[in-house]
């Protein structure tokens, strides 16, 4: 059976088409046109379009919103207040104690690695910057040392740690811990000890670059080992903490989760508590959480009232999912800097769902067209043509666009517009030609699919709220960022593998025919929809550690847009884990929403 090879995707075959450099006619942000103005007729246009039965449409039947805004309204969290925050300030002084203490010659390699994680896992290592770097500088010269001979715990947490900081250590040192056959050493006593050494190898596999056998091998045997022991662990914290682990592992779990649910479990274990007088890292830890939720809690109130304000929400055939999309990205974006950033990107996704909508299911293929070279016009007077629905979200889309250029500009210090249009003007291609092979029918082949696929799944929408960030990029390294970056042609790769694995049997339900899954069938006749799963799923497995590499490899994209970057992907992965959880939001993802953004931390 024939099948694609993961290093069929190179760099010109994965990159993007890159925009062209020629720059518009008009400068958006510099010359804006006045808005025209909205009134009660146009919602009544809006309803009567959406209702009107003069032109088939098909529809998917989308859930209602789950969040009610008079209840993202009355949300109210005090721990904002300058109380807090004094609060706040002593308890990290305290814990800078800590790890001062720990930088003696008598502190062991161990006890410094197991403070880092202690302060990552909960969240609040954005306050210890300097003391982190201290305590892995001195890991690292002893991991370069000849003489160093660690125990498997030292040296699982020293890989994991370190990869995730982008110092150069290398896999192979986990081979002095097998045997002559190949396996890895263990004394199968289930002992607290050993037991945390294999969840610590475990974790350690997760951030494996390509072709690391080594990585793989630890992979299998710690994850057969502790789903043997759990039986037998009288400790339920442990046994929370391993589920934990395997269950959301490094590339499908989003750091703020991550944080909240190892207070639970660090909460209630004494033991943790009376090792290294851990208790007041535990309570800057909740204090920590409560007070990001409540700067998070505001956000969304702003969000609630630019959709209100909107007139998307009478739209009666689209998702409305701002909610969803906020929590995405504050699920791993917690600096308060970054508030434009977080606020951008719920609304970028919430008007590219809506997008998504309309090219997916309810427009016709000739609005679609009228629509997609309106959106190229960029002229708010030139929208006359458009059925009311659309002329609704070329409104919205372009007050939006409006408003991320004006925060783009406080960082770049120029006009990005150019960027973000041609952008855009991709994705809605990407979306034409889906729009096309419906209306006809058409089944593509796998790699013309993925081709377009990986444009139309949204990773390249990443790019307009990473200008807001801090971090000043040029014009080449804008270019670098976005299109011919190896880094986000994987990842958008891997956003469209994890959708369509996960939702092609809803979407062919309703007439989406063309999926990853649908088109390896047509290039293998012989394969069943489970071998095309298996092989999707494996190829996926293998780009995300492709995307790990390029992710911590050193280069000239600023450290911040890659970690934000591959947290928005860590949240892509944990949405689309079993199913399509922003269509479907009913179920964990209204629970892990309700955790991080409603519920406090008892103190």
């Amino acid at each position: 059976m024939a099948a694609i090879s993961v290093s069929r995707f190179t760099v010109s075959s994965l990159a993007f088409n890159r925009p062209s450099t020629q720059k518009p006619t008009k400068s958006f942000a510099k010359n804006v046109l006045p808005k025209p103005r909205r009134n009660r007729i146009d919602i009544m246009l809006i309803k009567a379009s959406t209702t009107s039965k003069s032109t088939e449409r098909r529809t998917a039947n989308y859930h209602p919103n789950l969040w009610d805004d008079d209840f993202i309204r009355s949300l109210q969290n005090s721990y904002e207040s300058p109380f807090y925050a004094e609060r706040a300030e002593t308890m990290i002084n305290e814990v800078k104690e800590i790890f001062n203490a720990l930088s003696t010659p008598n502190s062991s390699l161990l006890q410094r690695l197991s403070m880092v994680d202690s302060v990552e896992r909960l969240g609040i290592d954005r306050h210890f910057q300097k003391e982190i770097k201290e305590a892995l500088d001195h890991v690292y010269r002893h991991w370069n040392e000849k003489s160093f001979n660690a125990d498997l715990n030292t040296i699982a947490l020293a890989l994991k740690i370190l990869r995730l900081h982008r110092y150069g250590v290398s896999s192979g040192v986990l081979e002095n811990f097998k045997e002559k056959d190949g396996q890895f050493l263990s004394s199968y006593t289930h002992s607290k000890q050993e037991i945390r050494s294999i969840l610590n190898l475990f974790c350690a596999s997760l951030i494996a670059f390509p072709e690391e056998k080594v990585m793989d091998e630890a992979k299998v045997f710690a994850s057969i080992y502790l789903k043997q022991a759990m039986p037998k662990i009288d400790d339920a914290n442990l046994v929370q903490e391993i589920k934990l682990n395997l269950e959301y592992g490094w590339h499908t779990n989003m750091p703020r989760l991550e944080a909240r649910n190892y207070i639970d479990i660090y909460g209630t274990n004494t033991s943790w508590m009376t090792c290294m007088n851990n208790k007041k890292i535990l309570d800057l830890a909740k204090l920590d959480f409560n007070m990001v939720q409540s700067m998070q809690q505001r956000e969304l109130q702003v969000l609630s009232r630019w959709w209100m304000e909107s007139n998307v929400p009478q739209l009666d055939f689209i998702r409305k999912r701002y909610v969803e999309f906020y929590f995405w990205v504050a699920g791993g974006c917690i600096e308060q800097k970054y508030s434009a950033f977080r606020i951008g990107f719920a609304k970028i996704c919430s008007l590219a769902i809506i997008m998504d909508d309309i090219y997916d299911t309810y427009g016709t293929l000739k609005e679609l067209k009228l629509f997609t070279n309106t959106i190229k016009r960029w002229d708010p007077f030139a929208i006359d043509c458009l059925p009311e629905y659309m002329k609704v979200v070329f409104m919205d889309f372009y007050e939006m666009m409006n408003d991320l250029a004006q925060e783009a500009t406080k960082t770049q210090g120029r006009d990005t517009i150019d960027y973000a249009r041609k952008v855009w003007e991709i994705f809605l291609d990407s979306f034409m030609k889906e729009a096309e092979w419906i209306s006809i029918g058409h089944i593509p082949t796998f790699e013309e699919y993925l081709e377009n696929g990986k444009i139309s799944a949204g990773g390249i929408l990443i790019l307009q709220p990473l200008l807001t960030l801090d971090a000043l990029l040029p014009n080449k390294l804008l270019l670098k960022t976005n299109f011919p970056s190896r880094f986000m042609d994987i990842l958008a790769v891997t956003f469209r593998l994890s959708n369509d694995i996960n939702s092609f049997k809803v979407e062919a339900a309703r007439g989406e025919k063309a999926s990853c899954v649908v088109c390896y069938m047509r290039d293998n006749p012989r394969s069943t929809e489970e071998e095309a799963l298996d092989y999707l799923n494996s190829l996926k497995e293998k780009l995300l550690k492709e995307l790990t590499w390029e992710y911590l490899n050193s280069d000239d994209i600023p450290a911040c847009s890659k970690d934000h970057t591959i947290s928005i992907s860590r949240g892509f992965q944990l949405f689309y884990r079993e199913r399509d959880g922003f269509t479907n939001s009913m179920k964990d993802t209204r629970d892990h929403i309700m955790k991080i953004l409603v519920q406090n931390v008892p103190l």
